[in-house]
């Protein structure tokens, strides 16, 4: 049985929605429906590719004014939250037919987002909206932060994202993100940890691209609560792995008396596909407690020669004076998609609160045939 995410769309899913289309719409043709999806070219297609399909072929039985169609969408929407149909990302060409066909009819579509986010998120279908008529949309997701329903405050903080994965990026907010300021600041104490982690997730967003302005709200908006402290640490977590100098002295994170020693790369030869394994120990050379962010950089080796770093953290915790501990990691070569490997001389260092304490080598090779 197939595990891959485009395969949520599958006959199964189809027959079961179809049966809710007839519903609303009477004369909906689920034979016709199922055999328009499923065009020769169906398997071949990728997620957001069969959701783009879905929405077209759905758009066929709707009434081709998307007024007249608004209301059918809001009954279906109703329905499906009622019955409890929803299956997390199945329907998201639901708010997908919406950015197409509604982009035009902002009072209709803004309406049905907010009932359709109850259902199934509408964070990537609001952002067209946010390009086309910035002002009007923002107000109306500041409008959302207020909202009784928290995933509609989710919608609020999520999908004004500068940076939101999966989805396009939003260039003026990336520039200048003061826009959205006013939709963090009424969420950044919600009390549902659903919508606090997505107002992190807007901050680690702003950080990418104005370091400054998070360090500043996060010295601003620091010690309200628990609840925000934990919110605000989320959202630096980019500048944190960085080793931001500023972020670091806000947490006051500084590595003097801390001292990496042993310092061992136990597999100095990797082979594409096994794993590099390293130890050290590290040691508080000070006379008082210190708080430790210990991570290390892998630096892979790019197709052009150069080093690319990349963090992961291994611990955060206080580190007694005197305190001794040794520690081991492996990192997996593991072929994988989402990164092309290449043999030859990688780099890797240990990093203490955004300070590198010790670096090595290793040389990563092709699987041998043998």
């Amino acid at each position: 049985m197939s595990t891959a995410i485009k395969d949520i769309f599958n006959r199964d899913f189809y027959k079961r929605f179809s049966a809710e289309m007839q519903a609303v719409l009477p004369f909906f043709d689920t034979h016709r429906f199922i055999k328009e999806v499923y065009r020769e070219d169906f398997d071949q297609l990728e997620f957001k590719q069969r959701m783009r399909r879905t929405s077209e072929v759905m758009h066929l039985y709707m009434p081709s004014n998307f007024a007249e169609a608004a209301p059918v969408i809001k009954t279906l929407a109703l329905r499906l939250q009622n019955r409890n149909f929803a299956n997390g990302i199945e329907f998201l060409f639901l708010p997908d037919y919406i950015e197409i066909y509604g982009i035009d009819e902002f009072e209709l579509a803004t309406e049905i987002f907010e009932t359709m986010t109850q259902v199934v998120t509408c964070e990537f279908a609001v952002r067209p909206f946010i390009l086309r008529d910035p002002d009007r949309m923002l107000e109306v997701m500041k409008k959302w932060s207020r909202h009784a329903d928290a995933r509609v405050r989710r919608l609020a903080s999520e999908g004004s994202r500068p940076r939101l994965p999966w989805a396009m990026a939003i260039p003026f907010l990336k520039a200048n993100p003061e826009p959205i300021l006013p939709i963090l600041t009424n969420l950044l104490e919600d009390p549902n940890e659903m919508v606090r982690r997505s107002v992190a997730n807007s901050l680690n967003d702003i950080s990418r691209d104005n370091p400054a302005l998070v360090v500043s709200l996060t010295a601003k908006w620091g010690g309200r609560s628990e609840w925000t402290d934990a919110i605000l640490r989320h959202g630096c977590r980019t500048l944190l792995r960085q080793g931001h100098p500023d972020i670091l002295r806000h947490y006051e994170l500084d590595a003097e008396g801390m001292r990496i020693d042993n310092f061992r790369i136990n597999t100095p030869t990797v082979e594409m596909g096994d794993k590099l394994q390293f130890s050290f120990t590290v040691r508080n050379l000070t006379s008082k407690p210190r708080m430790v962010r210990l991570a290390y950089g892998l630096y892979y080796l790019r197709k052009n020669g150069s080093l690319s770093r990349k963090v992961f953290l291994i611990s955060e915790t206080l580190y007694q004076a005197g305190a001794v501990r040794d520690v081991e990691r492996s990192q997996s070569f593991r072929l994988i998609t989402t990164r092309q490997f290449y043999p030859g001389v990688h780099r890797i260092s240990v990093i203490i609160n955004g300070e590198e304490k010790a670096q090595g080598s290793i040389l990563l090779m092709e699987i041998s045939n043998s």
